[in-house]
């Protein structure tokens, strides 16, 4: 009885400290919280456990980790401590425990492996990595072997064995050869996971002497290539040649002859094998059989079936692949290779080994002084794995004594626990297959209550849902929460609140009186916290119109209504789904604020619609349906009566119609005899009728089908119908399109269009071609040729007539009569060149050439035309082309001239004619020479005005680029522009050709001038381009003024201009003292800071008195380009095209060039060109 109740008791315990570990203190994942409290250290980030590296790269072996305060971090190295001071090689980052081992500058990796192992150690405890074994990759290069050649019978099987060097990490195999092309694989022939390459009976083809096996290394990026294998396949009849040649007459020979041989297995071999598998990994499991014919392979588990969704077949199914295998994947594989001569297996028994893996794993502990918790550890594996505590890196039977814990198998049991039980425990769960490591820390704190939800946050609910509000809080011994509503409110009890263990308060239904101030407290031993949060209760949303179920035809137009009613401070967004799926992406979908209209509706536009109101609290939807009327179902129950040899009846049942009559049936067949699974149309019938009287082919196997139309579509066709096998009979007709062409000058090619399958009317189609020279009297020539196309005939003259015919015929007898067509044979190229060429110039662009047309028997073939080779010798301007560029023109038919365009003025050209067959060309005729005669120039290839001056301007240009003849003179044409944009006189000047450059003297100055320049040859003048100019205002043009200015006229009219003037200040200054205003001081008032109205920097006047005809902008056309090239007019030639464009320059004072560009800028006005503020004397020579 005692013992019971101890056991009783002892069950109580646990039971209890499992309890208290369920509600064990939590710390919130609040940043700010966490950075506050202390804490164990943390592994975040580690590498691998198995962690193979580059040997060409630093090794970096990963450790970070966090807790309060940062910890610090230590290494082991193989089990004993590794002193990175002491190795200049080994860095650790910075705030971190990863470790850089430098092995770029002379550092080999092989010196660093070995078992690596970090601890993060700070004041709370220490956590420790798993073990990283760390190895370098290796990427070993064969090792050098003699490759002797394979020397095969046909049919036998062979192996070519790759053996590949053992690697780090192990290489991935594959077969190429010298090309680097990879080997064709199939059922026949395949490469093994071992990577051999298995041949299950060689083939002649298999010979090559390029068989290559390649190894790739991954992780270290390289590729290393076995030897070549070089396989001789013999055939049996070659060797039976190689034997016969070798013994006499007498002598008995003979290789045995190719023989078929059931399966038998090249991998693996016996009849049994063992395969152990770790839980989670790949199973992959292989047969490779040998045999003629090939094998198949096909697996099968015994006692159970192989894996759905887990189970592929690879290798042409010579591999089973299951992924992600548990324990009940063992048991035993069998493999059946199979051929028509019998089969073999082989039978796998499959065990599925476990590493350890998690059942639970221990988790993070936080608990107050004085409390209770517990840490579990429980790990499957197969075999079971041994479960081991340490703490902070130590294990726990050697670690100092706590007396708040008790370790329980893989349960460590805490109570009354103080600050000084703060630890990190570390589980290690291990197999012969591998361990687990997990790090799970107790801290024990002391802390005041806390509340981080954040104050006066505000929750808005819709009425009658529940309402959630937040206390999240945080305290050591966890604190007790009370909520109370109002400033003066009670605390909340009863049934109408539910309050949750992390602090929420719950108000299963909110009414609009639940509105108001909630007030959360949190208390512990250590102190008291209170926050206020703000409930709003908001009306629902509802759907005061409903859209409605509908019926449309397809392409018509339906809407649907959607009208809500909300809570007046929340703002609704309604939006439309199809079939709880976003609306198709089509602009025939027309939202509005309150309806969906959906224009030109389609048969995918059948579905359900909803209409979902959404606002940030609340969503309510309403749906309908829309029922779009469809094609007609298909026509069932087909019936064949009636049936005689050229005709039957069919009859049917209609199906329904959705809703819109059927118009017509149509009748489709099938001919199951020549065109199995092809329908062609056969007729069509009323949509009243259900009976067809069908109109038949001899020798045809009719199969039909009825499909039903309304105004909506066509239905999907009917089952067939019964098959129906009519008589056979002699053909009908003849096949169409017979020609008859040659493919070469000594043949004939006779084609045709063969029948149709149903066209033979009988089994033996075959057809009678039959053919004679035409006009010569010969007989008919026959032959009976199978179901071909076309037919040779060999040893004919070139190019004469034929008479052509092709009838079909079949077991049963002939097609009528055919029809006779005419043919030739081949043609061969014409013998003879155009004679008598002639050339007549028509203008300096154009030319026309004659021929005499060849003797039609000379063509040998049918005349397609002649052909015009020309092409430019040389510029009788003595400017030679970089290349000659022969041209080509066809004239069609027998035509006996033609016309040449596009030819270049003042030129020396050559041209032969040829004659063209459907062969090709003739012999061309002798080159015949013609020249062009002179043409207008195009324009100068620039025009540039420099230099100008007071009364003059210097006039540059170049060349034509293309003179297209001798230039006899230049022609300029020049004219002013007065500030009113006026043209004056027109000036021309007729310059010589040999000129580059004028000087024109005697101008006006400060004056715009246009120029208009071109070339002349004898034949005219050429296309001109334009400038505009100005001369200039210099000192001396100043100092005349000045001396201007001293004559008395001018002297005089000044004074009088000046008495006028003191006239007017003084009737202005009377009228100011009588309070008058006068319309400058109007002026002056409303812009009374004289920077408010700065002078205009174009001319120098104030803006608020300026002359409007001062600032007339120039016209177009009257700018020049800022670069000074010139942009032609009338001309399509380009100077860019002939590199002669002519860069922008500036006068040596900068003036006009830069000032008239053709750029959309802002311009100076046109009567202000200069610099110089104005002066009575300027306002005078503006009246000249």
């Amino acid at each position: 009885m005692m013992t019971k109740k101890t056991t009783s008791a002892s069950s109580a315990f646990l039971i209890l400290f499992l309890c208290q570990m369920i509600t064990a203190l939590e710390v919130p994942l609040d940043p700010i919280l966490l950075k506050e409290l202390s804490q164990p250290p943390t592994i975040t980030q580690q590498s691998p456990k198995d962690y193979i590296v580059d040997p060409r790269e630093n090794i970096v072996i990963q450790c970070e980790a966090k807790g309060k305060p940062p910890p610090s971090f230590s290494w082991t190295r193989n089990g004993t401590h590794f002193d990175i001071d002491k190795d200049a090689r080994v860095t650790v980052k910075p705030n971190s425990g990863t470790l850089v081992i430098n092995i770029m500058n002379g550092g080999k990796a092989e010196a660093y492996e070995g078992v690596y192992q970090c601890t993060a150690r700070n004041e709370r405890g220490a956590a420790i990595s798993n073990n990283i074994v760390i190895r370098s990759s290796r990427s070993p290069l064969w090792t050098k072997e003699k490759v002797e050649p394979k020397h095969v019978r046909e049919g036998d099987p062979l192996v070519l064995h790759c053996s590949p060097p053992v690697g780090l990490p192990p290489p991935i195999i594959f077969w190429m050869d010298n090309s680097f092309q990879r080997l064709p694989q199939n059922e026949r022939v395949s490469q093994g996971l071992n990577g051999d390459l298995y041949f299950s009976n060689v083939k002649p083809e298999d010979t090559r002497e390029d068989y290559i096996c390649y190894a790739r290394f991954n992780h270290t990026q390289t590729i290393q290539q076995k030897q070549p294998i070089s396989v001789k396949v013999f055939s049996m009849d070659s060797l039976n040649e190689t034997i016969s040649a070798n013994l006499s007459d007498t002598d008995f020979y003979g290789a045995k002859p190719l023989t078929e041989r059931r399966p038998t297995l090249l991998t693996p071999v016996g009849s049994t094998s063992n395969k152990v598998e770790l839980r989670g990994n790949v199973l992959l499991l292989e047969c490779i059989a040998e045999g003629l014919p090939t094998p198949v392979i096909r697996w099968i588990k015994e006692g159970g079936e192989l894996p759905i969704n887990r189970t592929f077949f690879e290798n042409f199914k010579k591999t089973l692949k299951i992924i992600e295998v548990s324990e009940a994947d063992s048991g035993k594989y069998k493999c059946v290779a199979r051929n028509p001569l019998g089969s073999t297996h082989h039978t796998i028994t499959v065990t599925v080994k476990a590493a350890p893996y998690w059942i639970t794993a221990p988790r993070n502990l936080v608990l107050s002084p004085g409390e209770d918790g517990t840490l579990i550890c429980r790990a499957n594996g197969n075999p079971k794995p041994n479960i081991s505590w340490l703490t902070n890196g130590v294990p726990i039977a050697i670690a100092p004594e706590d007396p708040s814990r008790k370790v329980d198998g893989d349960t460590i049991i805490f109570s009354d626990v103080q600050e000084r039980s703060s630890a990190v425990y570390q589980c290690n769960a291990s197999n012969e297959y591998g361990y687990l490591l997990a790090n799970a820390f107790v801290n024990v704190l002391a802390e005041p209550p806390r509340i981080l939800t954040p104050a006066n946050k505000l929750y808005q609910v819709i009425a009658n849902n529940p309402a959630l509000l937040d206390c999240a809080f945080f305290g050591s011994p966890v604190p007790e929460i009370e909520w109370f509503k109002g400033v003066k409110g009670s605390i909340l009890r009863g049934d109408l609140y539910v309050f949750h263990d992390n602090g929420t308060l719950e108000i299963p239904v909110a009414q609009k009186d639940s509105t108001g101030t909630y007030t959360c407290v949190a208390r512990n031993k250590l102190g008291k916290v209170q926050n206020e949060v703000h409930l709003e209760v908001k009306d629902p949303t509802m759907i005061i119109k409903q859209p409605e179920y509908k019926i449309i035809q397809r392409g018509g137009q339906v809407s649907f209504e959607c009208t809500i009613k909300h809570d007046p401070t929340l703002i609704p967004a309604i939006t439309w789904v199809k079939d709880n799926g976003e609306l198709p992406d089509d602009e025939r979908f027309i939202i509005h604020k309150d309806s969906l209209a959906i224009m030109n509706v389609t048969d995918k536009d059948d579905g359900t619609y909803t209409c979902v109101a959404n606002t940030t609290l609340d969503s309510v939807s309403a749906s309908a349906v829309l029922t779009v009327v469809d094609r007609p179902n298909p026509p069932f129950d087909l019936e064949l009566t009636d049936q005689l040899e050229r005709s039957i009846q069919l009859s049917w049942i209609p199906g329904y119609d959705n809703k819109s009559p059927i118009t017509n049936f149509v009748i489709e067949y099938e001919d199951g005899m020549h065109e199995p699974g092809v329908w062609h149309y056969q007729t069509e019938v009323l949509g009243t009728q259900t009976t067809v009287q069908l109109k038949l082919s001899p020798y045809v196997n009719y199969s039909f089908r009825v499909i039903a139309v309304n105004e909506i579509g066509r239905s999907q066709p009917s089952e067939a119908s019964e098959q129906y096998l009519t008589k056979a009979a002699k053909p009908d007709e003849n096949p169409s399109g017979v020609q008859g062409i040659g493919s070469e000058p000594d043949n004939l090619v006779i084609i045709w269009e063969p029948l149709k399958g149903f066209q033979s009317n009988g089994p033996g189609l075959q057809y009678k071609v039959s053919w004679r020279q035409k006009d010569v009297g010969d007989e008919w020539t026959s032959v009976i040729v199978a179901n071909v196309s076309k037919y040779i005939v060999s040893g004919t003259p070139t190019f004469v007539p034929y008479e052509i015919k092709v009838q079909a015929l079949n077991d049963l007898g002939y097609a009528p009569e055919p029809a006779e067509v005419i043919g030739h044979s081949g043609e061969d190229l014409p013998m003879v060149a155009p004679g008598n060429v002639q050339v007549h110039i028509v203008n300096s662009t154009l030319a026309k050439v004659h021929w005499d047309p060849v003797p039609l028997k000379t063509v040998r073939g049918h005349l397609q035309g002649y052909r015009i080779y020309y092409w430019k010798v040389q510029s009788l301007s003595k400017r030679r082309r970089r290349h000659v560029e022969k041209k080509i023109l066809t004239f069609s038919g027998n035509k006996t001239h033609g016309m040449l365009p596009g030819l270049e003025p003042y030129s020396s050209y050559k041209l032969n004619v040829r004659v063209v067959n459907g062969k090709g060309e003739g012999p061309a005729s002798s080159d015949k020479l013609f020249k062009t005669p002179e043409g207008v120039p195009s324009s100068p290839s620039f025009l540039k005005i420099t230099n100008p001056t007071l009364d003059s301007l210097t006039l540059e240009w170049g060349l034509p680029t293309h003179p297209n003849g001798v230039l006899i003179a230049y022609t300029l044409k020049f004219q002013p522009i007065n500030s009113t944009h006026e043209l004056g006189p027109l000036v021309e000047i007729r310059i010589p050709a040999n000129e580059t450059s004028l000087i024109l003297s005697n101008l006006n100055y400060s004056t715009r001038y246009k120029f208009y320049f071109y070339a002349q040859t004898s034949v005219g003048a050429g296309s001109q381009i334009t400038e505009e100019a100005v001369t200039i205002m210099d000192e001396a043009m100043a100092s005349r003024q000045v001396d201007i200015a001293t004559q008395g006229w001018f002297i005089g009219l000044m004074c009088a201009v000046a008495l006028l003037i003191l006239i007017l200040l003084i009737v202005c200054f009377i009228r100011r003292n009588k309070g008058g205003k006068y319309p400058v001081k109007e002026k002056e008032d409303a812009h009374a800071d004289p920077e408010i109205q700065p002078m205009k920097e174009d001319d120098g006047t104030f803006g608020e008195y300026s002359d409007a005809e001062d600032h007339k902008p120039l016209k177009k056309g009257s700018r020049t380009p800022s670069d000074r090239t010139v942009k032609k007019e009338d001309s399509d030639d380009s100077l860019v095209d002939y590199g002669e464009g002519v860069n922008g320059q500036f006068n040596e004072d900068g003036s006009f060039i830069g000032q008239y560009s053709g750029k959309k800028e802002k311009e100076p006005a046109e009567g202000n060109e200069s610099s110089e503020a104005p002066s009575p004397v300027n306002a005078m020579n503006s009246f000249v």
